[in-house]
């Protein structure tokens, strides 16, 4: 998308009227239909260095469309190149309903999962890339907009795999870690599919509610611990049914690239990319607040040492927090942080602000104390 020098127009209430010179400038003018607003039209509006991302625009307004501006028709694709805001759970699975597990497989997100695995992960249609593309560039700029509304150290994620069951101890405690620093102010962020990244969600959905709550949230899941068994989606769906949440948001940012994992539902806002590598750095620059690591497999541990670079030159202006939850599996199971330490203690790394814990209140406390 444009740079901030333009405003962007996304609904036909927010269409903008022209200066004194009778010329409307620096508009991004994305998805509107032109024939709905016939008035609008018949005014002779005239327009310079706009531009005009998969709109309807009447015959009789081409000519108020100067050279300086950008015309770029849809696509005609399954999805919307040119979005101007962030995806939610309902317009993700739009056409899923609980009551019918089937209708999972014609729904918004697999129909686009579908599409991307039938034409190819790496595509060669130009059609199909430039929209991909334009897409995911759209949902970057939306990031943007939406992260507009919080500081610039509230920012927190937590990483971790996505094979963790909704019965496992350590998907409560990532719950109840998420759910306390949410309502401590923080945005929780994660990778947006299941596993830690579902507990993640749920706990900031939670926030605000009782730890009677909460149990019952985890009882209504349980019966589909993983994304494969049936009913993982439709418990998560009852779940948001009976405790509906209004006050607190988070983050989640999939991928298509990982599709066969579904993204959770919990995660008020979704950010879903056809790139994955876009999707990680993203992710990983935007949590200034700082990342809590939790067991993963070989993309947590991608995940950690990009994160690790990142604050050792600084990329984002400062180090934010490493926060190790899981004493034996990233001590001794899969040593990383040892080695990180190791690395330090060298000169490899500098200025790693790293925590290893198994307690909530150390980890919650290693978050909560920085500041930027």
């Amino acid at each position: 998308m444009p740079s901030h020098s333009y405003a962007e127009v996304a609904d036909l209430a927010h269409l903008p009227w022209p200066d004194e010179t009778g010329m409307i400038s620096h508009y991004v003018f994305q998805y509107i239909d032109f024939n709905e607003v016939p008035q609008y039209v018949a005014a002779g509006h005239r327009f310079s260095d706009c531009f005009f991302f998969g709109c309807e625009i009447p015959s009789e307004m081409e000519g108020q469309i100067g050279c300086t501006c950008l015309v770029f028709p849809r696509l005609g694709l399954v999805y919307s190149t040119f979005r101007g805001k962030l995806y939610t759970g309902e317009e993700l699975y739009a056409g899923y309903d609980p009551e019918h597990e089937d209708s999972f497989a014609t729904c918004f997100d697999t129909r686009v999962y579908n599409d991307y695995i039938e034409k190819g992960k790496e595509c060669n249609d130009i059609r199909e890339t430039l929209g991909r593309n334009l897409h995911d560039r759209a949902i970057q700029d939306a990031i943007g907009d939406f992260l507009r509304h919080y500081g610039e150290g509230q920012v927190v994620a937590i990483m971790g795999g996505h094979a963790l069951r909704r019965t496992d101890p350590e998907y409560r405690a990532v719950s109840r870690l998420s759910k306390r620093l949410t309502e401590k102010g923080k945005l929780m962020a994660s990778g947006g599919g299941p596993g830690a990244m579902e507990a993640t969600h749920l706990g900031a959905w939670m926030a605000g509610r009782s730890e009677a709550d909460l149990e019952e949230a985890f009882r209504m899941m349980e019966c589909a611990p993983t994304f494969r068994d049936e009913g993982w989606l439709r418990t998560a769906f009852e779940v948001k049914a009976k405790y509906p949440q209004t006050r607190f948001r988070s983050l989640g940012i999939p991928t298509w690239f990982y599709g066969h994992e579904p993204a959770t539902p919990f995660a008020t806002d979704i950010a879903k990319f056809f790139h994955n590598s876009i999707r990680e750095d993203i992710l990983l620059t935007i949590a200034k607040g700082g990342i809590i690591y939790t067991p993963g497999s070989a993309g947590t541990l991608q995940e950690i040492f990009q994160d690790a670079a990142q604050n050792h030159y600084k990329t984002v202006g400062a180090s934010s927090p490493m926060v190790f939850f899981g004493v034996d599996f990233f001590s001794r199971e899969v040593p990383v942080y040892p080695l990180l330490e190791a690395l330090m203690a060298n000169g490899r790394y500098k200025d790693l602000l790293l925590t290893l814990t198994d307690d909530p209140d150390v980890a919650v406390e290693a978050i909560m104390s920085f500041r930027l």
